[in-house]
């Protein structure tokens, strides 16, 4: 089994630096857990053949950016500055979700979830002292 040499290397990442045009930032705030859909936009004419296999992958189901990178191969970054060219032009979308139940006592997580996870934590960390303020 041959390793990739030092031109191989250097290709990639000219590559990757053409893909995102130089550019390190993207427009928009993006975490690594952020989960994408396809939106109701198209793409320019001129976005890179890896936005169109976001798209593909997007249309499939919702992916996280990670995912996203994982399957492109492609660093992270490069892959933020993509995915915020798609939401430029709405070919992708951020989908709203409701963190939790509607369950008719107001908004907030249920007694029995924070019962859960308290005792979770309790467990997890025996030792560990209460906040004084919390609650």
């Amino acid at each position: 089994m041959s390793t990739p040499g030092p031109a191989a290397e250097q290709s990639t990442f000219v590559r990757t630096y053409a893909v995102v045009r130089g550019r390190t930032k993207p427009r928009h705030l993006l975490g690594l857990e952020t989960v994408l859909e396809a939106g109701r936009g198209r793409p320019g004419p001129a976005q890179a053949e890896e936005c169109a296999e976001i798209l593909a992958l997007c249309r499939e189901r919702r992916r996280s950016v990670v995912e996203l990178a994982g399957r492109l191969g492609r660093p992270v970054t490069a892959v933020k500055i993509l995915v915020s060219d798609l939401l430029d032009a709405d070919a992708l979308a951020v989908p709203l979700t409701q963190p939790y139940a509607d369950t008719g006592a107001g908004s907030g997580p249920s007694t029995q979830l924070l019962a859960a996870l308290s005792a979770g934590l309790k467990r997890k960390w025996p030792d560990a002292v209460a906040y004084p303020q919390a609650g």
